[in-house]
């Protein structure tokens, strides 16, 4: 058997899920699912809830306290939240 056409295995699963339009879906279940390690567990411990509609993040809080420190840093949170899963998956972070 040759490797005349030799792919990588991450690179068809990508275009499998581009091809299916399911890349998106899997990006947002990706990004709610690193919320926790990116925010750390101080933040993790006070989020109730997180969805994603629209390429909006919703956020449920249990802390008016911990809501307003992270509504002061929210850009900065898209950027960070994007990178770590290497793709625009949001554009805005409401919290509530």
């Amino acid at each position: 058997m040759r490797r005349q056409q030799a792919e990588q295995l991450g690179a068809i699963l990508n275009q499998f899920l581009r091809e299916e339009g399911l890349e998106t879906p899997y990006n947002e279940w990706r990004l709610i699912q690193a919320w926790p390690e990116v925010m750390g567990q101080g933040i993790a411990r006070y989020t109730l809830s997180t969805e994603i509609h629209n390429r909006t993040l919703f956020v449920r809080l249990s802390s008016s306290v911990v809501r307003h420190e992270l509504m002061s840093g929210r850009k900065a949170l898209v950027h960070r939240l994007n990178n770590y899963i290497g793709a625009q998956v949001i554009d805005n972070i409401v919290f509530r």
